[in-house]
């Protein structure tokens, strides 16, 4: 049997504030396998944004264990952290985080500088992610120029253009209307369905969650259900 995408056991992580030490995770388990989807649900301070940022190598464990296409993440050091964050993993926010004075195209192209492919083999994939989104021509166009939805596509391009193993988005619906939300949904069950891309998000939503093929439901740092 071939090994799970991710697979995390008994992680836990705190956070000291003003002095006082708060558990965000206590010790949750997940195994996501190659091709699935995933929503993570739970109220404000379940530690849904922690498991996220340490799924993402973002952030890091205080114990338990991390393995991503069979790669002990938790004994990785920086260096190796940011190679394996941009080799298999893309991101989609809420708020988009793109470049303000930095044209569609160039936003998509960013994480390929950061990799060292070559000018014109990044333009060209980064094109072609664009024009995969729907956005052929808006490649110039600012992201002030672009609307919600326009904006978070040029987002998922950007998340795309590495060609990741995982997709981590974090509420990427929501600031968008929800005509635009169904359209984004449509296109990341799309691109799981067609393209295999293993997808894990989080959402306060449940409609948004339903297009996931399983949902977890967190609450004070514990996994508490799944459906």
């Amino acid at each position: 049997m071939a090994a799970p995408l991710l697979q995390i056991r008994d992680l836990h992580k705190a956070y000291v504030l003003d002095g006082v030490t708060i558990q965000a995770l206590r010790g949750i388990d997940l195994t996501v396998a190659d091709g699935e989807f995933v929503a993570i649900m739970g109220p404000s301070g379940s530690g849904k944004s922690t498991l996220m940022y340490i799924l993402g190598c973002l952030d890091v464990a205080d114990a338990g264990s991390y393995r991503l296409h069979d790669q002990d993440v938790t004994r990785m050091d920086a260096d190796q952290l940011a190679a394996l964050r941009n080799d298999e993993i893309g991101f989609v926010f809420q708020n988009f985080n793109l470049l303000p004075r930095t044209s569609a195209l160039e936003n998509v192209e960013t994480p390929l500088i950061y990799a060292g492919v070559a000018k014109a083999e990044r333009r060209r994939r980064a094109r072609e992610a664009l024009q995969r989104m729907g956005l052929g021509e808006r490649l110039q166009h600012l992201p002030n120029q672009l609307s919600g939805g326009q904006a978070q596509r040029v987002a998922i391009a950007r998340a795309l253009v590495t060609q990741p193993s995982l997709l981590l988005a974090d509420e990427p619906t929501g600031n968008v209307d929800s005509t635009t939300s169904a359209e984004i949904m449509h296109l990341l069950d799309t691109l799981n369905r067609e393209d295999g891309l293993s997808i894990v998000l989080i959402t306060h939503e449940q409609e948004v969650a339903a297009h996931a093929g399983r949902r977890l439901f967190l609450r004070d740092g514990q996994l508490e259900a799944q459906l």
